[in-house]
């Protein structure tokens, strides 16, 4: 999994989504992925893809934005 930081245009912390919305991302901290599986309830995956295709992402590139903004930086 790839994690970023996020910097805003002040250089304080700003959301995934907005950040998603501009196209703009930020340094990478650990740049080797590493592959998980995780099984979703149908439900779970179309909700998934009805937010990628409103922000413009695959589904994939909105998971991996999702956890990394709600995982702590250390």
């Amino acid at each position: 999994m790839i994690l970023r930081v996020m910097f805003g245009p002040e250089g304080g912390r700003e959301s995934a989504r907005s950040i998603v919305t501009r196209g703009r991302l930020g340094k990478v901290l650990n740049h080797e992925p590493k592959r998980v599986n995780v099984d979703f309830p149908t439900w779970v995956v179309e909700g998934l893809d009805r937010e990628a295709r409103r922000l413009g992402v695959t589904r994939q590139a909105l998971i991996k934005l999702w956890i990394a903004e709600r995982l702590p930086q250390r």
